[in-house]
């Protein structure tokens, strides 16, 4: 398991365009990959969990994955949102 803690540095947070594109870049990976915000959590490959958990800017945030390629996983996940 590999995971990691991002603050959102964007101030409308991960809204619907972006959590579209955030959800298909998960899907790129082999690894389960989860969200963590507070107590809730998603899969991060499900669009409408991750627009449930709704992540505002200065949101700390976990992403987490278990497999194959889970590093690469949340690293290329984390290197996304900060690029927002």
């Amino acid at each position: 398991m590999f995971e990691k803690k991002i603050s959102i540095k964007n101030r409308i947070g991960l809204h619907s365009k972006p959590a579209t594109y955030f959800t298909k870049k998960a899907n790129e990976y082999k690894s389960s990959i989860m969200v963590y915000k507070d107590t809730e959590c998603a899969n991060a490959k499900s669009l409408l969990g991750i627009l449930s958990l709704g992540i505002m800017g200065k949101d700390e945030i976990k992403i987490s994955a278990n497999g194959v390629d889970e590093e690469q996983a949340v690293e290329a996940l984390v290197e996304f949102l900060e690029g927002l």
